[in-house]
């Protein structure tokens, strides 16, 4: 295969101007990385409102028109980060429209203050989703263990201290034997309790509604491409009770009249954004990835739909290091080093794969990414050794990266 080069960082790319390594994104929609590309309409957006002054109810207002209209919810509500809208939600079920709670919290003293979750839900997103609920100052209840729930351990787990429940939607969580989230909503509503959903990374605007969700909670950055904000639909008086918190703990996560706007072009982006035209883009670059590791030693690829029934697909790469003489993971760090960093999708690489994204790709930045998985797959078979750092190691080192910041 000739794989065609591209000058991916043009020379006004601001990435250059502020010293900054211009990665391509095989990733994902993470926050690590920016979460997405931002879509025209919300640059267009975002740049018009920065000048001007706006009365931030009335955008709201809008804002939540916008929502609704989408979601099929009564009413929306745009925050600072999906994050923020689980603290916020939280919030609101203790609170309800009690602004002197509201006030309190996150003293929550003589408030419903237990909110229940599947131990399987219980993820890292960057940051526990536990931490969200209790930054509310609310208690969180784990339900069932990590390799299974069942209703009858919700409806156990239900008394008159539970304020809410929450289920996590999203490819981290175990992804067998959990309560389905209609069963979920059921039994929590036989017993008046409200069911917050997150489903920050999820396409489906209206499907949770449908099973059961009182309130749904999205990341206008990711699939949607706005900027970083949250996005709460359901109905009227509980996002209004969301919404409230800006009174209080909702204060320090706030969304500024250019995030809300950003949201909202890319929100009417969405309902004329050619899908079909983005998944043939997409298609192609994973058929370039396909082709450009054909007949590698020790090196499988194929295409795999998301997990999440989400609709895009991935590529998975395993490797065999004994064949392709290098791990999974070191593979996946030598292609983010260099002066043409490509970061993959590596939250699984110990089990000896790893996935190229390809929804956040600038045009013919695939060819790169197929330039550079041969560039080091070349240089590993040359290699005398197997390049094989042992992957204890390799946590060590990520983990005292962090902490080397701002160094």
């Amino acid at each position: 295969m000739n794989i065609r080069e591209s000058n991916t960082m043009p020379k006004d790319d601001i990435r250059s101007r502020l010293g900054l390594r211009p990665v391509i994104n095989v990733s994902g929609t993470m926050t690590s990385l920016g979460a997405s590309i931002v879509v025209p309409q919300a640059v267009e957006a975002v740049s018009a409102i920065l000048t001007e002054f706006v009365e931030l109810g009335d955008l709201h207002r809008r804002a939540s028109t916008v929502i609704a209209e989408l979601t099929g919810a009564e009413a929306g509500f745009i925050t600072a980060s999906c994050s923020a809208a689980i603290s916020l939600a939280v919030a609101a079920a203790m609170t309800g429209r009690d602004l002197a709670a509201i006030e309190r919290l996150p003293d929550t003293t003589g408030l419903k203050n237990e909110v229940l979750i599947q131990s399987g839900h219980m993820v890292s997103y960057g940051a526990p989703v536990e931490q969200a609920i209790r930054l509310a100052g609310a208690k969180v209840v784990p339900v069932g263990q990590a390799t299974g729930a069942a209703a009858y351990q919700l409806r156990g787990a239900i008394n008159e201290r539970t304020a809410a429940a929450l289920y996590v939607v999203s490819h981290h969580v175990v992804d067998y034997a959990q309560i389905p989230l209609k069963v979920f909503a059921t039994v929590a509503h036989e017993r008046g309790i409200p069911v917050i959903v997150d489903a920050a990374s999820e396409y489906d605007l209206a499907g949770f509604l449908a099973d059961g969700a009182d309130l749904v909670l999205y990341s206008g950055h990711k699939f949607l491409g706005g900027p970083t904000s949250g996005i709460v639909a359901g109905p009227k008086e509980m996002v209004r009770n969301v919404y409230l918190q800006n009174r209080g703990i909702g204060r320090g996560m706030k969304v500024g009249k250019e995030g809300i706007v950003g949201a909202l072009a890319a929100l009417q982006a969405w309902k004329t954004r050619d899908h079909d035209g983005i998944r043939a883009r997409e298609r192609k670059a994973l058929d370039c990835w396909v082709e450009a590791l054909d007949g590698r030693a020790g090196i499988t690829a194929r295409i795999v739909p998301d997990p999440t029934n989400n609709p895009l697909d991935r590529l998975i790469i395993s490797v065999n290091p004994n064949e392709a003489r290098i791990t999974a993971w070191d593979l996946a760090d030598r292609m983010a080093a260099g002066d043409r960093p490509v970061i993959v999708r590596d939250h699984e690489v110990e089990h000896g794969y790893f996935y190229l994204d390809p929804c956040n790709l600038h045009p013919d930045e695939e060819f790169v990414v197929a330039a550079r998985l041969a560039e080091e797959l070349d240089r590993a078979r040359g290699s005398n050794e197997i390049i094989a750092t042992p992957f204890e190691e390799r946590l060590l080192a990520r983990e005292a990266a962090i902490l080397k910041w701002p160094d």
